[in-house]
């Protein structure tokens, strides 16, 4: 081997390592924002099982524990208990409001499926999970949601009825389902 394939096999050598070494970077950063995102959900499940164990003992199910001083009054509850203190525990609002307020005055952001909706409701043809997914980001710097949780969030749309999939070779594409005047 000459000096000067002994470079040239160097410098790719030391290319390859650098592009090896920015690629596992990338991958660490990736896998740190996932087992965020884990580490959140955790805590969510297990708020949920506290609250489970909590209110096992109720005779009605649909019974509330007492309201507070400073919550609004409402309705009787639609849902599980556990399942609307489990929304509340997650940040979450109903509606589409950026500064809805909770029962304590601390705001609550708006629902991830409300914010993409939004987004889908200012454009005219299908779009990508990543073209909604870098908008929100650009939109709302303080959420971060991962790709999965957009795309996630866009079926569970989908499966309600509020959006439609649109597949255009190996592309998903997404739209708003168009409501009728009667709606």
């Amino acid at each position: 081997m000459t000096s000067q394939s002994a470079a040239t096999f160097r410098s790719r050598l030391v290319e390859q390592a650098a592009s090896d070494l920015e690629e596992n970077h990338r991958r660490q950063q990736e896998l740190t924002e996932r087992i965020m995102v884990l580490k959140q959900e955790e805590a969510l499940l297990t708020d949920i099982l506290k609250l489970a164990e909590r209110y096992e003992g109720f005779a009605d199910p649909s019974r509330l524990p007492e309201q507070l001083q400073d919550e609004p009054v409402v309705g009787k509850a639609k849902r599980a208990p556990a399942d609307v203190v489990a929304r509340r525990s997650a940040g979450t609002a109903r509606g589409a409001g950026d500064a809805a307020v909770g029962a304590k005055g601390k705001s609550r952001r708006p629902l991830l499926g409300d914010m993409l909706m939004d987004l889908l409701g200012k454009h005219d043809g299908p779009r990508l999970a990543k073209e909604l997914r870098d908008e929100l980001l650009e939109k709302h710097p303080d959420r971060n949601p991962t790709p999965q949780v957009v795309r996630n969030t866009l079926e569970s749309l989908v499966a309600k009825g509020r959006i439609q999939r649109h597949k255009q070779q190996r592309s998903v594409m997404y739209t708003l389902v168009e409501q009728n005047a009667t709606d």
